[in-house]
């Protein structure tokens, strides 16, 4: 298991079709409170944040760590996604020294239904496997997220698990990288 510290970061930006992953910028700073304030974007993740207390613990420049890219669509930040290890007290991992890593992505209600997160995800996961090869990636959903267990399916995740967490049952699902033929 490579440590996602240890792949040159920032990458230069991830250009698709209709939108960019980039690295955080001062100007992201309140799309990411947003974000977290939003009760919309955080009905499957713990219910939204006070706007007071996100002013006071989001810093100048948010998510500027090591795979965490900003959707920047149309050079405006509606969402971010990242890729971080998971946490071995949690559950759900697919290898016994646990620390896998996990897709999670959040987008403004105003980006939502039009493909977004699947033209990001897919983007993010090129890029993991180009950057970790042969590394698998696991992700991990409220059931009760009908959008997210679609996008899950859509990107190849299988499931490995479901269990409960955080008051909700959960599906937990792995993307194996492809592996060579011949």
């Amino acid at each position: 298991m490579t440590d996602l510290g240890a792949v040159a970061w920032p990458p230069a930006p991830i250009r698709t079709e209709r939108l960019v992953l980039r690295e955080s910028e001062a100007r992201d700073r309140a799309a990411f409170i947003e974000l977290f304030a939003s009760p919309e974007v955080r009905t499957y993740l713990g219910g939204p944040r006070s706007r007071d207390e996100l002013e006071r613990a989001v810093p100048e420049i948010p998510g500027r760590r090591p795979g965490v890219f900003v959707i920047d669509i149309a050079g405006v930040m509606m969402g971010s996604i990242h890729l971080d290890r998971r946490d071995a007290g949690r559950p759900g991992h697919i290898r016994p020294e646990a620390g896998e890593a996990e897709l999670g992505y959040m987008l403004l209600p105003e980006a939502w239904g039009r493909g977004y997160a699947g033209e990001a995800c897919t983007a993010a996961l090129d890029w993991f496997a180009s950057a970790l090869p042969g590394e698998p990636v696991v992700l991990c959903t409220q059931t009760a997220n009908d959008r997210s267990m679609r996008l899950a399916a859509k990107l190849g995740f299988t499931e490995v698990e479901r269990f409960e967490e955080y008051g909700a049952e959960q599906w937990f699902g792995v993307r194996s990288p492809l592996k060579p033929s011949g």
